[in-house]
């Protein structure tokens, strides 16, 4: 892609969050215009979540380590009524109008998160494959500054899953992960993240889908200090993925781990100030 284009690409993507925000914050802000969240931000991409996203919003704490959370769902492009039902189990809805993926859902998040003041960030997913119980243990050691980005791993902790291929390549690209960064990760897709809410703005990031391992990859990349925590991965709770089937998820999963790594390391940005916190 030219640089023509990509500029003209960003100023679409930018454009739609934009309007986005413009109406989320006329929606909940206050009377000044202002957004203002409590110090922690939930946040939950959801696309066509209709028949599990409320009893997932209803199980997700009000509090944790002793802060508020506000639970932030950004609608993306849904057919359905997962809009409404996010409203209705009390979150803040973020609804955009075309589908975009995952990725540019939860950088849209992010951006609220950081626009509303919250100084931390934890996502989770919107089929109930994560126990609401474990958003305290990836957000504590950030909170006791003794991390500054904290994934939960199924492969240290348990999953409910019987996909034998996707544990497989749960493995592999643990392993890959590993070897490029020199950093030992043992589960590069776990959903259930916390991180400081000024990661999301430091690490580039553009991938519409399979973002996890841009976002883990950019992390250790600018020296930003990381922690794996044992996580469950349970049965979704209703309907079925949108990842597709094992052999094209494994190739485009591939392509962005690589592509990341490739990208990061000609960039060679600096190390973090975060990083370097005694």
């Amino acid at each position: 892609m030219s640089a023509t284009a990509e500029r003209a690409q960003q100023g679409a993507r930018e454009s739609v969050d934009d309007a986005a925000i413009a109406t989320l914050i006329g929606e909940y802000g206050d009377s000044d215009g202002v957004l203002r969240l409590p110090p922690v931000a939930l946040v939950i991409a959801a696309y066509n979540e209709e028949a599990g996203l409320g009893p997932v919003l209803d199980a997700l704490p009000a509090t944790a380590c002793g802060l508020d959370v506000a639970k932030i769902v950004v609608v993306d492009g849904a057919s359905d009524e997962t809009a409404k039902i996010a409203r209705k189990h009390g979150a803040i809805v973020a609804d955009v109008p075309v589908n975009r993926g995952q990725g540019a859902a939860l950088r849209l998040g992010y951006r609220i998160a950081r626009e509303g003041g919250a100084a931390y960030v934890v996502t989770t997913d919107a089929d109930g494959q994560y126990d609401p119980a474990e958003v305290e243990v990836v957000l504590r050691p950030i909170v006791d500054d003794e991390a500054d980005f904290v994934t939960g791993s199924r492969r240290l902790g348990r999953q409910e899953t019987d996909d034998m291929v996707r544990h497989i390549g749960v493995r592999v690209f643990a392993t890959l992960v590993s070897t490029l960064t020199g950093q030992r990760i043992t589960d590069t897709s776990f959903g259930l993240r916390a991180m400081r809410a000024e990661v999301t703005g430091n690490v580039r990031l553009s991938q519409p889908q399979y973002q996890s391992s841009e976002l883990l990859i950019g992390v250790l990349a600018r020296g930003y200090r990381v922690r794996e925590v044992p996580g469950a991965m349970l049965k979704r709770n209703a309907g079925s993925s949108k990842k597709g089937n094992n052999l094209l998820y494994g190739y485009r999963y591939a392509r962005v781990v690589l592509g990341t790594w490739s990208r990061e390391r000609r960039g060679r940005p600096e190390v973090s100030r975060s990083a370097n916190r005694t």
